[in-house]
């Protein structure tokens, strides 16, 4: 992120370079000094940047309060407005090759954070407090989403998004740059304007001023460039050119015999400094990237000039970047295609496509999974399937009716036992279709009734749920979107419980009934590790519901797949320990009629699926969901606690409030035809599954233990020799090529 050091050098060193602004006066001295009255003074922003500020949700490590992030967005979207200031936000559609070396540090470095998180939880049953933090999973997916929903003109990169918000702030002669990257002040562009310093109820904030910064260590604007790559940057690693700061910290010190002061960063950046200047004075050498001066190997020089090229923007060299992108892919798909795919990427309209299609490869970051549970597979594995598919409906083709097959996609996902040394190379899956796999061109371009019959069907089918192409217009697009999504999980995640998939959908069932400040009232008296994960499970998918709603035309409008229409963090743990403790449906449902008769037909339809399938939804209570409440011991979850947990009302009272047990409510012969009609189901009855209360006794303190433990099941043969992981089997059919 940015030079090494150079951002605590400025704020430590150089406090002439800091100076506090006043982003509404900025703006009315812009407009008055601007030819260009038509627009408003224009703000460049650093999405990837401002994440973690956007992101003040009390409760992170549960999947996102998606609803209240919203609320906030807006909020800090309307403080800038309001003030007559423009937005434009920027954020990173590729990883280029150069960088992925350092991509991948930081991606383990996170990895660190993460195993943290989940033996805190582990430990003490709550989110960790203090500096460990980790981003919710998918917050950079889906902010350019929220954003476009609230009016603002997003743009998606398709190079290093450093490079092309400098360009941009450029060309438009924007008031300035809204980052956290000192990247920024070694291109010559709009003033860098610092995020973390911000206080949005005054519009004030830091301005890093690059003359100033210039005047103090002795260098002109165009040898920024060589200083930030001698420093080390995302381009030039600073073991690199360990040997050359070496030498100037030598030569500094040389030239100031008496005492430093200052932290060590900050006479390393003076010392390059002065080497920087000491190499230019004849003229032949003033018109090199690279004064010759500087005793370098060839392929050190040659890196060197390649970063230094990095910071130079079109308008201020002969040289320019290659703005062509050939796609990785093009003899695959049509040049319509292309121009598609490059268009909906950059409007930050789609998701995946363009970085199948035209860059052959495939990343996502960390997600909140739990490195020690050897239960439940990670995000990376049990999504696999799904893309395998969105890559077939992408670039599998025709000719002479044979499969012309492209070679496989290179794909950079982190999870546990993945090192990073390489990518995954995965291979295209065709999807089963009654008729023919239809071409892009078709999918994307084509009008008429049975073309958005075929999207739409294309669309379940990623998922291996083609029959609910039926229940499009009966249901509701988002709770459709988390049917597909959960029927999706339960089939590829055999330690998916019944409780598990009630929790899924009662939270998305619920949601569209509450208030964000309702959703933040919900009580939580434990944390589970578990619910963690799979809550971050779940919004990993929606992100591959994304992708493939892309690959076929988009059949379902793009915003009921956002999280904040089916998922919300809070509200998801709170189904999830209620669930697993044993609440009845209605409970579960906070006693609303209607929601329940929904649930209840969501879950007839995904047991259904799953059936047809062969995979049989065990009831599995986890132990974990059991809570000890700080002052009163343990607790079973029941009574109060469950109207806290999810905000409603209680009515009536659970079978352990009014003292009765399981038989007493008639048995499991009348539960059983209370299942199969659809009624209301008592928990020792799931799927048809008999839970008998004795394979769970009550221990000493109060906990669950499990005397009778159900059988490991097998995950399918292993997934790659170099991870811990095995890959679950399909249900429906045998694991295709690249699994």
């Amino acid at each position: 992120m940015g030079v090494k050091g150079l951002q605590q050098f400025v704020d430590c060193c150089c406090p002439e370079a800091c100076v506090t602004v006043n982003l509404r006066e900025m703006a009315r001295q812009h407009a008055a000094q601007t030819t260009d009255h038509t627009t408003s003074p224009t703000l460049i922003v650093d999405g990837m940047a401002c994440l973690r500020h956007w992101y003040s949700c009390k409760d992170w490590v549960c999947g996102g309060q998606w609803r209240e992030y919203m609320d906030a967005l807006k909020s800090w979207v309307e403080s800038f407005t309001s003030a007559g200031i423009r937005l434009v936000f920027f954020f990173d559609g590729v990883v280029e090759e150069k960088k992925r070396r350092e991509w991948v540090k930081r991606r383990r470095r996170v990895n660190g954070e993460v195993c943290k998180v989940f033996r805190h939880i582990k430990a003490h049953g709550e989110q960790p407090g203090g500096n460990l933090f980790v981003l919710p999973s998918g917050l950079a997916t889906f902010t350019p989403f929220a954003l476009r929903s609230l009016g603002q003109e997003v743009f998606s990169t398709v190079q290093e998004a450093d490079y092309e918000i400098a360009r941009y702030a450029c060309r438009h002669g924007s008031m300035g740059i809204l980052g956290q990257d000192t990247d920024f002040l070694i291109y010559d562009s709009a003033p860098y304007l610092s995020v973390a310093n911000l206080r949005i109820e005054s519009l004030t904030t830091i301005l890093y001023d690059r003359q100033r910064l210039c005047r103090a260590i002795g260098l002109s604007v165009t040898q920024l460039p060589l200083l930030a790559c001698l420093l080390g940057n995302d381009v030039v690693s600073e073991e690199r050119m360990q040997h050359i700061r070496n030498n100037a910290m030598a030569t500094y010190r040389e030239m100031h015999p008496a005492p430093l002061s200052g932290a060590p960063r900050g006479q390393m950046v003076l010392a390059v400094s002065q080497l920087v200047s000491s190499l230019w004075g004849r003229e032949e050498e003033e018109s090199r990237l690279i004064p010759q001066s500087l005793n370098l190997s060839d392929p050190d020089r040659e890196l060197l000039e390649r970063g230094v090229r990095s910071y130079l923007l079109p308008e201020q060299e002969a040289f320019q970047r290659d703005d062509s992108f050939p796609s990785a892919f093009e003899k695959y798909v049509s040049p319509e295609i292309l121009k598609a795919c490059r268009e909906k990427h950059v409007a930050a309209e789609g998701f995946m496509v363009y970085n199948v299609v035209c860059e052959g490869v495939v990343e996502c970051s960390n997600s909140l999974e739990d490195e020690e549970d050897n239960e439940l597979l990670p995000q990376a594995l049990v999504y696999k399937s799904c893309r395998q598919h969105i890559y077939s409906l992408l670039l599998l083709h025709r000719r002479d009716d044979s499969i012309v097959e492209p070679p496989a996609i290179r794909e950079w996902f982190v999870y546990p036992g993945n090192p990073l040394k390489e990518p995954d190379l995965v291979h295209p899956v065709p999807v089963s279709l009654p008729c023919h796999q239809p071409s892009l061109d078709l999918l994307w371009f084509g009008t008429g009734p049975d073309i958005s019959t075929l999207r739409l069907v294309s669309f379940f089918s990623i998922f291996d749920c083609q029959e609910f192409s039926e229940l499009y217009g009966a249901v509701e697009d988002s709770l459709l979107a988390a049917l597909c999504l959960v029927t999706y999980i339960a089939l590829q995640v055999p330690a998916l419980s019944l409780e598990d998939v009630d929790a899924y959908l009662s939270q998305a069932v619920c949601l569209r009934l509450k208030s964000p400040q309702e959703l933040q009232q919900i009580k939580l008296p434990v944390l589970s590790s578990r619910a963690v994960q799979l809550g971050s499970l779940y919004v990993r998918g929606l992100s591959h519901l994304l992708g493939a709603n892309s690959a076929s035309g988009c059949p379902l409008p793009s915003a009921a797949l956002l999280p904040w229409h089916s998922f919300d963090g809070r509200l998801f743990h709170s189904k999830y320990l209620l669930s697993h403790s044993g609440a009845e449906d209605t409970v579960l449902l906070d006693s609303d009629s209607s929601c329940l008769s929904l649930f209840l037909h969501l879950r007839e339809k995904l047991t259904e699926a799953c059936r047809r399938r062969s995979r049989v939804l065990q009831s599995r209570p986890s132990p974990e969901a059991r809570y000890r409440d700080r002052h009163t011991g343990w607790s079973s979850g029941g009574g109060e606690s469950w109207r806290e947990m999810t905000g409603g009302h209680r009515s009536g009272g659970g079978w352990r409030e009014r003292g009765e047990s399981r038989q007493d409510q008639g048995g499991y012969e009348n539960q059983e035809r209370m299942w199969e009609r659809g009624g209301h189901r008592g928990r020792g009855m799931r799927g048809g599954q008999h839970f008998h209360p004795q394979s769970y006794p009550y221990c000493n303190d109060g906990g669950l233990q499990s005397t009778n433990p159900p059988p490991k099941q097998s995950r399918g043969r292993s997934y790659r020799s170099r991870g811990r992981y095995q890959l679950a089997p399909r249900w429906s059919q045998p694991p295709g090529p690249g699994t």
